[in-house]
């Protein structure tokens, strides 16, 4: 079987049982450096995109994909509009909302919120806040009938539970211009939701959309229109052509605008782990430059015989470079297959480890999500193949270069 030379006599220099066992033992090391480097960051950043989709998934369960506006203020007919959305190739469902600031307050306490109005039998189709009731059934809600819902922080804050009587208090302005006065409203609580988010539970109230309507001064009319995709990433796009196909005097948002801030403390925390983590592997790769120098320290008669039967100093080269790509190429493949493993069984082993050391990680008095997930993006584990590997060829280059650089005449005088 052919085999160029080169790789011939560096994967024999690898197998080969030198005097000094302390370099096998560094090249060792060196192998395992780089592969739990390389399977802590495939673990790692598996277990940060699996956060980043539970928190988009929480996000957008309670929000819709995206919404268009008038600039102008309330859509004079939200029905015509929704028709024009549903007939977009890519939106599936379109509801009405209206959105007001308010506060809510229930004996001495106050506490500032979002009044968010929709349509319980519409809303269904944009959001999933149905699936997060804890006390009530979202279909109450009812057109006139004083009813709201509340995130369970806000709930808490001022001390109101179902069936509790409290007060909205809106600003208007007052008809002759010459200031702002109070609205004022009574609603009882008809439900209490957890979406597992801060921005929804501790802010978040929910009212009839004819409720809010009148609340903000607009009787009958909608605020503007919430949208779901079929496809959650093409959103922006949709939504963007919506605006454009309703002409001027309509603007539209989605939920990469709306959650930028998550998003980018996400891919910032992401960026650094990353550059942590390829700190391990660039401590292994250091280890490979010691290993190799020292083998070349050791085989510099060799490679001073090889040069004289006409090995040229290229050849001298590719046979460190050999050497060093094997340890590299070896501990990177067993971080990919170790990685991988944990992170497609986050699952399991993370129960294990709480159940073996009686400890919880993500406790539920503290976090809102109490298991860890993981995402495997192939993605992600062909670029830390890739930068593992240039780092580990990179770290032959010194050593390769200094055994090419051996004088064959003075190597085999002084030896």
């Amino acid at each position: 079987m052919f085999r160029p030379l080169e790789c011939y006599i560096g994967l024999r220099y690898l197998r080969a049982r030198g005097r000094n066992g302390f370099i096998s033992f560094i090249s060792l090391a060196s192998m395992l450096g780089v592969a739990i480097g390389v399977a802590a960051l495939i673990v790692i950043l598996s277990v940060m995109n699996g956060f980043e989709g539970e928190l988009r998934d929480r996000l957008l369960s309670m929000t819709a994909h995206a919404a268009v506006r008038a600039e102008s203020g309330p859509l004079a007919s939200w029905t015509s509009l929704r028709d024009e959305a549903l007939a977009t190739p890519g939106i599936v469902a379109a509801a009405p909302f209206v959105r007001v600031e308010a506060m809510l307050g229930r004996g001495n306490q106050l506490h500032g919120a979002e009044i968010r109005g929709v349509l319980p039998e519409l809303e269904s189709g944009v959001s999933q806040i149905s699936g997060f009731m804890r006390q009530g059934r979202f279909d109450d809600l009812h057109s006139g009938g004083g009813r709201i819902i509340l995130g369970r922080v806000l709930a808490l804050s001022i001390g109101a539970e179902v069936g509790s009587l409290v007060t909205v208090l809106v600003p208007e302005i007052v008809a002759d211009g010459t200031g702002i006065r109070p609205k004022l409203r009574s609603f009882t609580v008809s439900g209490i939701f957890e979406a597992g988010l801060q921005d929804h539970d501790g802010t978040l109230a929910l009212v009839h959309l004819d409720d809010a309507a009148a609340l903000a001064g607009h009787d009958g009319l909608a605020g503007g229109l919430r949208l779901q995709m079929d496809d959650v990433f093409a959103a922006p796009r949709l939504a963007e052509a919506l605006a454009v196909r309703l002409g001027e005097g309509f603007v539209h948002t989605d939920w990469t605008r709306e959650n930028a801030t998550y998003f980018r403390a996400i891919r910032l925390e992401k960026t650094m782990m990353t550059t942590i983590m390829l700190l391990i592997v660039t401590v292994a790769a250091f280890n490979i430059v010691a290993s190799l120098v020292m083998v070349v320290t050791e085989k510099h008669t060799d490679v001073a015989i090889l040069r004289t039967l006409g090995l040229s100093a290229k050849s001298v080269n590719r046979v460190f470079i050999v050497q060093g790509a094997v340890i590299g190429v070896t501990g990177m493949l067993l971080g990919l297959a170790l990685g991988i493993v944990l992170a497609a069984n986050v699952d399991t082993i993370v129960p294990w480890l709480e159940q073996t050391f009686r400890f919880q990680i993500m406790p539920g008095d503290v976090y809102y999500v109490t298991d860890i997930p993981a995402e495997i993006r192939w993605s992600d584990v062909s670029l830390i193949a890739a930068a593992s590997l240039l780092l580990t060829l990179l770290a032959t280059l010194y050593p390769a270069r200094r055994a090419a650089g051996i004088a064959p005449a003075e190597a085999l005088r002084y030896d």
